[in-house]
C-alpha cells in the first residue's frame, strides 16, 4: 500500500510538471530556475578550475542529486512519499509554485559563501537591493560568463597603444567606496589635464579574483554612447549622409515604423515607438527582450505595419540596435576596417576589444567588453574629438544641439541618467549643477559610468558590480571641484 501511495504521489508531481510546462510553452522549468542552478555551478566550476579552494567544499550530493534540474523524476530526485529530497532542492526550496521547483546546483562542489539570487528579473539584481560581498562576487563572475556563448566580433589591440601618464593621489572617499564592505565598486578612474589622478581597482580580498586590470568587463548599456560614437565615424566616413538622414533604404526594418524615421530621432530615443516597446517590457506585444532576437524578426511580427506616435523620450536598447546594425548595413564590407580604425588608430587600444551579437541571430547589440584602462582610452579619444573639432568632434557638437528633454519629475544624485535633464544622441546631457558645462554622461546597467566634463578636461570611468556606491562623493563632486 506504501509503495503505491508513492507512486501515486510521485504521479501527481510528474502530472503537475507537465501541466506546468505546457502553460510555461516549453518543456521543463522556468528559464530562471535552470539558469540559477547552471549559474552557480559555472561559478563553482570556475573557483575550482582557477584554484579559489578556499571558496569550496565537496558536495556530498552530487552523485545522488546530479541532473534533477532536467526534472527526472526518478529515485535520486524524490523521497519514497513522492516529495523532492531536500538536498536537490536549491535553497531548500519546497514550495511549488510557479515552474515548480528550484533543483540544486548540478556540480561537484558546493561554494561556502553566503550568496543571494534575485529572479524577479531574470536574474538581474533590483536597482535598489543592496547584496552582501558574496553575492557582489558571485554576480562579477556571472556578468562575464552570461556571454561566453554569444557570438562576438573581435578588435585586436593596437600595435601601438596609447600610454598613460600619472599623478595620482589617494582620495579619501573613492578609497572608502572601493574598500567597505557591500561596495559593488570594481575599478575607479579620474583623468585630468592629460594624467590619472586617481587609480583604484578593488583588492584582491575583495573582488580581486574576478577583476583586474587586464579583465575585459561589460560594458552594459554605456555601450549605446560607443554605437553613437562609431556612428560619427560612420557619417564622416561618408557611409551616411547627416543625421538626418531617413532609414528607407533598409529593408530589414521595412513596413515599420521606424522605415521613415530621421537617424537622429532614433539616437535621441525619440522614435515615437512608447505603444511598442520599453526597456523594462521589451516588445510590449510578445514580451519579447530585444537584445536576444533579430531586428527583423520584430518588424515581422511585432512591429509589423506599426505607425509612429509623437516624439517622446522613451528609452530602450532597440533603438540602439537598429543604429549599430544600420550602420553594419552602410558600411557594408567596409565596417570591419572602419571599428578598427577607430578602436586600434584612434583611441589606440591596450587590449582586446569585443562586441557581442544577439543570442539567437547575427545583428549586433551594443553589448561591449573592455579592460578599465581601455574605457579611458575610448573617452579620452571622445573628449579629443570634441576638443579639437575634428569631423566626428563636430558630430558629438550636433548631437548636443540636437538633444531633447527627458521631462524628469525628479533628479536624484544616484547615477548620470539620474542626475540629467536630456538626451542626445545615445548621450545623457545637461547634468544638474553642471553650470551649463558640456558634460558628456554614458550611463549602464549596474552603476556603469563615463563622464567627460569637455570645458575642464576631465573624465570619470567606473566599472562596478551593482548601483549603490555614493555616487553623490565620488562622482558629482569631483566634477564640481575645479
Amino acid at each position: 500500500m506504501r509503495v503505491i501511495l508513492a507512486t501515486s504521489k510521485r504521479a501527481i508531481y510528474i502530472i503537475l510538471f507537465f501541466l506546468i510546462s505546457i502553460f510555461n510553452s516549453y518543456a521543463g522549468p522556468p528559464k530562471t530556475n535552470l539558469d540559477t542552478g547552471r549559474k552557480i555551478s559555472n561559478f563553482n566550476d570556475w573557483l575550482f578550475e582557477n584554484g579559489h579552494m578556499q571558496y569550496l567544499e565537496i558536495n556530498e550530493n552530487y552523485e545522488e542529486c546530479k541532473n534533477c534540474n532536467t526534472w527526472d523524476a526518478g529515485p535520486r530526485c524524490f523521497e519514497e512519499s513522492g516529495k523532492p529530497k531536500k538536498q536537490c532542492v536549491l535553497d531548500g526550496d519546497q514550495s511549488y509554485g510557479e515552474g515548480g521547483y528550484k533543483w540544486g546546483e548540478n556540480s561537484k562542489y558546493k561554494n561556502n559563501l553566503d550568496i543571494k539570487i534575485y529572479t524577479d528579473r531574470g536574474t538581474e539584481i533590483p536597482e535598489k537591493a543592496r547584496p552582501n560581498d558574496d553575492t557582489l562576487l558571485f554576480y562579477a563572475h556571472d556578468y562575464i560568463d552570461d556571454y561566453k556563448n554569444n557570438k562576438r566580433f573581435l578588435i585586436s589591440p593596437s600595435i601601438n597603444p596609447f600610454k598613460f601618464e600619472s599623478d595620482l593621489i589617494e582620495d579619501r572617499d573613492v578609497k572608502k567606496e572601493i574598500t567597505r564592505k557591500k561596495s559593488p565598486l570594481l575599478s575607479y578612474l579620474l583623468f585630468e589635464d592629460d594624467k590619472i589622478i586617481i587609480d583604484e581597482i578593488t583588492p584582491k580580498d575583495k573582488f580581486g579574483i574576478v577583476f583586474q586590470n587586464d579583465t575585459q568587463w561589460v560594458s552594459h548599456s554605456i555601450g549605446k554612447s560607443f554605437v553613437s560614437y562609431i556612428t560619427g565615424h560612420a557619417i564622416c566616413g561618408g557611409y551616411i549622409e547627416s543625421v538626418d538622414s531617413q532609414l528607407n533604404d533598409w529593408g530589414a526594418i521595412k513596413n515599420t515604423l521606424y522605415e521613415e524615421q530621421k537617424l537622429i530621432d532614433i539616437l535621441n530615443m525619440s522614435s515615437g515607438d512608447q505603444n511598442h516597446v520599453t526597456e523594462r517590457d521589451g516588445l510590449k506585444k510578445s514580451g519579447r527582450w530585444f537584445n536576444s532576437h533579430s531586428i527583423k524578426s520584430f518588424a515581422e511580427n511585432e512591429l509589423r505595419g506599426t505607425k509612429k506616435s509623437s516624439k517622446k523620450y522613451n528609452y530602450h536598447g532597440l533603438n540602439t540596435n537598429i543604429i549599430f546594425n544600420y550602420v553594419i548595413h552602410k558600411t557594408g564590407d567596409d565596417f570591419a576596417n572602419l571599428v578598427n580604425s577607430i578602436f586600434q588608430d584612434k583611441v589606440k587600444i591596450e587590449d582586446e576589444v569585443w562586441f557581442v551579437y544577439t543570442r539567437n541571430s547575427l545583428d549586433a547589440r551594443y553589448t561591449f567588453f573592455l579592460t578599465r584602462y581601455d574605457y579611458l582610452r575610448v573617452a579620452k579619444a571622445i573628449m579629443d574629438d570634441w576638443q579639437n573639432d575634428t569631423c566626428v568632434g563636430k558630430y558629438l557638437k550636433t548631437i548636443n544641439e540636437r538633444k531633447i528633454n527627458k521631462n524628469k519629475k525628479e533628479y536624484k544624485k544616484t547615477q548620470i541618467d539620474n542626475y540629467t535633464k536630456s538626451y542626445g544622441g545615445q548621450f545623457h546631457l545637461n547634468m544638474v549643477g553642471g553650470k551649463k558645462r558640456n558634460i558628456l554622461g554614458m550611463d549602464g546597467y549596474g552603476g556603469q559610468q563615463i563622464v567627460i566634463d569637455l570645458d575642464n578636461s576631465k573624465i570619470i570611468v567606473i566599472n562596478s558590480v551593482h548601483y549603490g556606491y555614493n555616487w553623490n562623493k565620488i562622482v558629482h563632486k569631483k566634477l564640481k571641484q575645479k
